[in-house]
């Protein structure tokens, strides 16, 4: 009897998503048939969370299990949705699951071949398996769309690694659930007391049916804004998860101006990610934990300061990870994951913020950081004019070798100023004010020969009768400085009242040799002047921090 679990060796290996992808069918289908199917092909290669598989034994599955060739019910099923669904997906998906929670096609608005789909579907698998393939692809439908409705799959991941493991009895909350996804991530099936919120009605009927489908107990989801209309005011979760919407300005600042979730401040009109984290905090038991997804501009922006302030004074903060590019759904950008955790006596509070900076990483690679990734950061040393929670600056800072950088820079700002003098052009007396008084030619009339052509911020020569470094020498000259700032300070070219005396082009040569010695001169100046602003500050932060000392 053929083996059919042992790959061969050597081939292409493929994920569950390439799987999925191949077979027309989602990842958890692939999932599915994992456990249905003795004979499914065993991992040849990854993780166990990350499992690869040799692509020729998955086609030959495939074929002898007919998976894949025509278009399977689970597609069939998705497309009648999307045809009868308009604008309404999550409300027909809720429908979906109403039907296999047992309601009748007369109770659920569903055309009839959908109902027929849904049911076989479900005969064939289960009702929660039906609503899990929905949900995923609905999940992957939004990510395509480039929207961040619904949380995406590599978030959830990220989160529930950060939950770690969720003690039997406690509860978790997800103030903004969506259709559930991140609320059904964390924690065991049975024994964990779940409760969400979730604007959208629809959302949150899905959610709740989702749940009921998939075999999770004691799962309520109520619809409704959050932040206006708090459905769970006593509620105290041990564990908050939250994917909050991102950049709305409108999210009732003015009428909660005297709320009292807002402890740590009341959040600006452009800080509803703050508002959000404030709800969530204001939701959470002694002792229990918040991880909120956030975009990385709240780590530095100006407006919320004093509220990142007020979280790393008290104690609030624990940690913050930067995740790597590609893990949202929607864009490219990085995404943070901020936990706080309420203290349980004033005694009881962190004294530093652990900062976890994955960027580098593969979005779909490991979760856990390299040492080098890592900084705990004194609260004291987050509390300066910017209040900047971005996980990289703290990581690099704390990797930072001041010894050899200060030696490094030391060194570099002798070599420049040793050259600076050697700049300097060798200049003679010449005959006096008033020697190139003489024959004169307008910026104007040289572009109209066509001989210079307008750069930015400076024109320049485009023709071998005329020398570039002599133009612009000229044009910096104090008579056309005069003529072309402006009131602010900034150097504007006056094309029409510039001028440039009339030379030969060995003259010309000789003027602008000697003012391209001054350009590079007074370059070599400021970047001198950059390194001693670098060589002070590392000098004072080294001494403050113990890392330089006097010599004797």
């Amino acid at each position: 009897m053929t083996d059919h679990s042992a790959p061969p060796p050597g081939g292409p290996l493929v994920t569950g998503s390439e799987i999925a992808r191949i077979a027309g069918v989602t990842r958890a289908a692939v999932s599915n048939w994992r456990r249905r199917y003795d004979d499914f092909p065993a991992p040849a290669g990854g993780s166990a969370n990350s499992p690869l598989f040799d692509l020729t034994a998955v086609q030959s599955w495939l074929d002898r299990q007919h998976k894949g060739q025509d278009v399977s019910e689970e597609v069939q099923l998705w497309q009648a949705l999307r045809a009868a669904s308009g604008d309404d997906m999550a409300g027909v998906l809720a429908d979906v699951a109403q039907l296999l929670a047992g309601g009748g096609p007369d109770t659920v608005p569903l055309p009839a071949d959908t109902v027929r789909l849904a049911r076989s579907l479900a005969a064939h698998g289960s009702p929660g398996e039906v609503a899990e393939s929905l949900a995923e692809r609905f999940t992957d439908s939004v990510r395509r769309a480039g929207s961040d409705q619904v949380t995406a799959p590599r978030i959830v991941r990220a989160v529930r690694h950060l939950a770690g493991v969720v003690p039997p009895g406690a509860t978790v909350f997800d103030p903004a659930c969506g259709i559930g996804t991140l609320l059904l991530a964390v924690g065991p099936r049975t024994g964990t007391r779940r409760r969400g919120q979730e604007s959208d009605a629809r959302s949150a009927r899905f959610a709740r049916l989702r749940a009921e489908l998939t075999g999770y107990a004691d799962v309520t989801v109520v619809p409704g804004d959050s932040l206006r209309d708090d459905r769970w005011p006593g509620l105290q979760a041990d564990l908050v998860v939250c994917d909050p919407p991102v950049g709305d300005s409108d999210w009732g600042r003015e009428e909660l101006l005297l709320d009292p979730r807002w402890e740590l401040g009341i959040p600006s009109r452009a800080e509803g990610e703050l508002a959000w984290l404030q709800h969530a905090y204001a939701h959470t038991a002694p002792g229990g934990r918040v991880l909120m997804v956030m975009p990385a501009s709240v780590a530095y922006r100006k407006a919320g300061r004093r509220i990142r302030a007020e979280l790393v004074r008290r104690g609030v903060l624990a940690k913050v990870t930067a995740l790597p590019p590609g893990t949202a759904a929607s864009h490219a950008l990085p995404v943070h994951l901020w936990e706080l955790r309420r203290p349980r006596s004033a005694g009881d509070t962190a004294t530093g913020v652990r900062m976890v900076d994955l960027t580098a990483n593969d979005p779909d690679g490991a979760l856990d950081p390299e040492p080098a990734q890592t900084a705990d950061v004194p609260l004291i040393d987050l509390l300066d004019d910017t209040v900047d929670l971005t996980p990289g600056r703290h990581v690099r800072a704390s990797r930072r070798d001041h010894a050899a950088e200060y030696l490094a820079l030391r060194t570099e700002l002798t070599r420049q100023v040793e050259e600076l003098a050697g700049l300097l052009p060798d200049l003679s007396a010449g005959e006096g004010p008033g020697a190139l008084d003489g024959p004169s030619v307008s910026v104007a009339d040289l572009a109209r020969a066509g001989l210079i052509e307008y750069g930015d911020p400076e024109p320049v020569s485009v023709s071998d009768q005329l020398d570039t470094g002599f133009l612009r020498g000229f044009l910096r000259s104090a008579a056309n400085t005069r003529r072309s700032t402006s009131s602010s300070g900034t150097f504007r070219l006056d094309g029409k009242g510039a001028r440039v005396p009339q030379m030969d082009l060995a003259e010309q040569r000789r003027y602008g040799a000697a003012f391209r010695a001054l350009e590079e001169f007074e370059e070599r100046a400021r970047r001198i002047a950059e390194i001693t602003r670098q060589a002070a500050e590392l000098a004072r932060d080294g001494l403050g921090n113990g890392t330089l000392t006097p010599r004797d």
